[in-house]
Order: structure tokens, then sequence, then C-alpha cells
């Protein structure tokens, strides 16, 4: 039935048959792994796998004691180690080739109003998950790592293993990259209807609350990374507050508009 308020749908005359669907969704994969192994290809040859995980372990190693050096406790660690940092920024390094490739996926199915509303949100979700993950490496490893090792009894030689590191690091990435994502949640949700603007204020000191707990369950147990990573959460909640109300007001869909006025 067409709508009465847009009686042309900008959608017909798109559909195309479900293989048509598959066949499109096979080649934007494989040029997501085409660009993927192209970064991986230059990362490799320029810095090389070796000085990448130097780049990596460097606020570790700064903060250990003079002499100190991280360890390899498996066999094939020293190789299969810098080989999946390299493989793992290839793929962060291509973040924004893949979600071009899906929103290129999904962009013709949706109306005017939508793609205002997902374009924006793919792009910021991918810079804050950058910015947060940026955060991570040149501020709370900085502040972090040579408060532990100042914690450590006289009598312990700290000599980190090399996978172990990464699988930390990795975890504290993700941590504070989702963390960074805090302004397109609250976004998402309200403009969902699931949550008013007003309501949001009201739950600040619950989201406080909630964001403390977080910070101490995913941080080192050091106050500064969890201050680190509380003020961060508690400012973008407000940041995503704020956005909420411009998407709700320029991302209306056209009946939307036409049932404000009509009130």
């Amino acid at each position: 039935m067409t709508d009465p308020v847009n009686p042309e749908d900008e959608l017909t005359g798109t559909e195309q048959p479900f293989v048509q669907h598959l066949f499109e969704l096979r080649d934007r994969l494989l040029r997501s792994l085409y660009g993927v192994a192209a970064v991986l290809a230059g990362v490799l040859f320029y810095p090389g796998p070796s000085r990448l995980y130097d780049l990596l372990a460097m606020p570790l190693v700064k903060a250990l004691p003079e002499g100190s050096r991280m360890i390899a406790v498996g066999v094939v660690s020293p190789f299969l180690v810098p080989i999946k940092v390299s493989v793992l920024a290839a793929i962060a390094l291509s973040l924004p080739w893949i979600l071009y490739q899906l929103w290129a996926f999904v962009a013709p199915g949706l109306y005017r109003h939508e793609k205002k509303l997902v374009l924006p949100l793919v792009a910021a979700s991918t810079v804050l998950f950058y910015m947060g993950s940026a955060f991570c490496y040149f501020f709370v490893f900085g502040q972090a790592f040579p408060a532990i090792q100042k914690m450590a009894p006289i009598s312990v030689a700290v000599s980190p293993d090399i996978e172990a590191y990464l699988d930390f690091v990795i975890t504290m990435f993700i941590a504070f990259g989702v963390a960074f994502e805090v302004p397109i949640v609250v976004v998402i949700l309200a403009r969902m209807g699931l949550v008013s603007v007003a309501q949001l204020k009201s739950f600040r000191s619950y989201f406080v609350v909630g964001a403390a707990a977080i910070a101490g369950l995913v941080t080192p147990p050091d106050p500064v990374s969890m201050v680190a990573l509380l003020v961060p959460m508690c400012l973008l909640y407000e940041v995503g507050i704020l956005a909420a109300r411009l998407f709700i007001k320029h991302t209306q869909a056209p009946e939307e508009v036409a049932g404000a006025g009509e009130a």
C-alpha cells in the first residue's frame, strides 16, 4: 500500500532477486579480504612484524627495570606472535574499507532518512573505536605500567611473556574501543524510542555507577587506569545525549514529520 504522505516510494524498482544479493555480498566480502591482504602485505614489508611488535610493546618495555626484557615461553612464539600482531594491525587499519563495503551493500535498501542515520553512526563508531584504542596505548599504558612495576616485590624478576602481553593489549584495546562507543549506543537507544532524552538525563547517576564497575573490571588494578576509563565514559555519555537530540531531529521519517506537524 502506498504511503499517503510519500506516494512515491524511494525504493520502488530497486528490488533484486535473492541470488543477486548473495552475489553482491560475496563480492563485498572478497573486496574486504583483498583490502586486508593489501594492507597486510604493506605492514609485513614496513615496518615488519618484529618492529611492529616492538612498537606495541614499547610502553611496557619503558616501564621495566633497567636490564629487564620480555621473554618468549613458547617455542614458536617469537615468530607467531609478531605475525599475529601484523594481521591484527592490518584488520584494524582496513576497518574503514571493510565498513565501507558493508555500507555499500546495505545502502541501496535504505530510505533517505535511514541513510542520514546509518552513515554518520558508522563513521563515528569507527573514529571513536580508534580514539579509544589510541587513548589506551598513549595514555593508559604510559600511566599504568610504571605504577604496576612499582608494586612488584624486589625479590621478583619482572619478565613478561610476549604472548601474554599481546592477549592483554588486545583485551584493553577492545575494552577502551567499545567503551568509547557510548555516544553511539545512547543515540541508537534514543532514536529507536527505547528511552527519551529526558530519561537519559535522569539516568546519569546510574550510568556513573555502572561505568565505575566496568572500569574496575576491565582495567589494570590501579586507580589511574580506572579513572582514565571512567572519566571519558562519563563525558561521552553527555556527548551522546547532545547527539541524540540532533539525530532525532534530523533523521525523522516523512510520516513522523507529518505526524508531528499534525499534532
